[in-house]
This record gives structure tokens, C-alpha cells and sequence, in this order.
């Protein structure tokens, strides 16, 4: 049995980005400490803020970044893998990209992944979110290892699009992360039935750590990150405080709930409409 424990941070991340960074290291050391091995935060860990004139100033290069380095020192000190689930990073031309690190025991950044679906929609109640009007969409899929397990990037909208986590699965992926800032009204909708349905449909396990609460912009986000096993079993879930949950992954469980439902290898051509 290969078992592996993961933790999932869940905070209220504001608009100073040395505070996001301190509340989230106090998790993750707090994670680390509990015995786990992967440790992954939330979408936007280390600023939350709508309004552009504001965020743009704080946001720079992934060269010239203020969490990033603060986050790899912590991975290396705790020697664990840590996801950061994601952060605003300048790529030029006036545009970001909304870009998750995944790093190493040693601190080096293993794997990138820009987040592929643009989050342009009008809520109910007036919310409105136009991400593409800042933000450069990805184009790539990842999968990168983590102590032995396939992990599959993604973050947040794309939790909506079947087809991605299809292909994740399909290229190797046993653990799906979706770090999240999901709003309260959407959550309370569909965060749990979608995020087993990811699960249930590709036989992994699912970590998705998110945003909670009221933030400093205004925004209300949901909380409830989630660890999730291949049959669709939540193993944890956060409510909404800030805080952490872990759980042990038993990795042969991705294979079990493979043969028993093997849609994955059931795939067929067909036309129209």
C-alpha cells in the first residue's frame, strides 16, 4: 500500500501580500507538523483584489515575485512538496497570468501551469468577474510527480470543463489539485457535486483548497476545501474557517476504483451533432 498524507490551506487572503504570505506559512508549518508530505493552498494565495488600478502595482514578474521566494525557502525548511495553488504574475503586454508553483522538497519550482479558463461571468445579485480582461490564458496541460504519485494541475473555473480532467487522468494523473477562490453563491451551488464528479469520473483522488469568507475587496468566497477520494468519498472538508485539512491518500485506491469502473478506457469516436 502506498499511502500518502496531503493537506489542503484554506485562507482569507487580503491586499497586502507579506500578510497573505505570513498567514499562509503559519498553515502550512502547521500542516508540515501534522505529517504531511503535499501541502497545497488556494487560488490568488498571495493577493486578493479586483480592483486593477490597485492590483496591478503589486504584481511583478516571476523573477522579481514576493511570495515565490518566501514559499520555496519554506518548502526547502520543511523539506516538502508544496503547491501554491496560485499567484498573479506579470507576463507582459499589460497582461498576468494566474500561474500555479508547485515545489520541491529542496525548493525549486517542479512544475508550472497557467490557469487555461478565463472566469468572465455576470452572478446573480450583481457580481460581475471579467478575468480574460486582465489575465492570458494558459495552453497547456501538466502533470508532474510527487513522491511517487501523478499529481494534474488545474485551477479554479476549470473545474467546470470535463474534458481537461479527462485528459489529466488519461496522460497519468492519479491526485487532481484544484485550488480554488471560488464565490459563495457558485459554491453553495456546485463546489461539492462537481468536485466528486471530477473524482468519480477519472478515478482519482482530488485535493482543492480554498478561499473563505468576506476579503478586503468585497468578495465572498466558500471555503470548504475538500480532499476527495476516487469512489467520490469526501475525507475532508474545511468549512469555512480559516485553517487547514489533511488527509492520507491510499494511492492503490486509484486503481481499484479504475477496475471497477474503467471508463476511462471506454472512449469512442462518434458524429455529430
Amino acid at each position: 500500500m502506498s499511502v500518502l498524507r496531503v493537506a489542503c490551506v484554506q485562507i482569507t487572503a487580503g491586499r497586502d501580500v507579506a500578510a497573505n504570505v505570513e498567514t499562509a506559512s503559519r498553515l502550512i508549518r502547521a500542516a508540515a507538523a501534522d505529517g504531511a508530505r503535499l501541502i497545497a493552498t488556494p487560488e490568488m494565495t498571495s493577493l486578493m483584489e479586483r480592483d486593477k488600478k490597485a492590483m496591478r502595482p503589486k504584481i511583478r514578474t516571476e523573477d522579481e515575485d514576493q511570495a515565490l521566494p518566501a514559499f520555496r525557502a519554506l518548502a526547502a525548511e520543511l523539506g516538502v512538496h508544496l503547491l501554491i495553488g496560485s499567484l498573479p504574475i506579470d507576463v507582459g503586454q499589460d497582461r498576468l497570468a494566474n500561474r500555479a508553483f508547485l515545489i520541491d522538497p529542496a525548493g525549486a519550482i517542479k512544475a508550472r501551469y497557467d490557469k487555461i479558463h478565463m472566469f468572465d461571468v455576470d452572478l446573480p445579485g450583481g457580481e460581475s468577474f471579467r478575468e480574460s480582461a486582465s489575465y492570458r490564458p494558459g495552453e497547456r496541460a501538466v502533470v508532474a510527480e510527487v513522491e511517487g504519485a501523478k499529481l494534474g494541475l488545474t485551477i479554479c473555473y476549470d473545474l467546470r470543463f470535463a474534458t481537461l480532467y479527462r485528459r489529466l487522468a488519461q496522460g497519468g494523473a492519479e491526485i487532481l489539485a484544484v485550488p480554488a477562490a471560488f464565490t459563495r453563491i457558485t459554491g453553495e451551488a456546485h463546489w461539492h457535486v462537481l468536485q466528486r464528479a471530477r473524482a468519480i469520473e477519472t478515478g482519482c483522488f482530488v485535493i482543492a483548497p480554498g478561499q473563505t469568507g468576506t476579503h478586503e475587496d468585497g468578495r465572498q468566497t466558500y471555503g470548504h476545501s475538500l480532499i476527495i477520494d476516487p469512489w467520490g468519498v469526501v475525507l475532508a472538508d474545511g468549512g469555512t474557517e480559516v485553517g487547514f485539512v489533511a488527509a492520507d491518500l491510499d494511492l492503490d485506491l486509484v486503481g481499484t476504483a479504475r477496475g471497477r469502473i474503467p471508463a476511462l478506457k471506454h472512449d469512442r469516436l462518434f458524429e455529430g451533432p
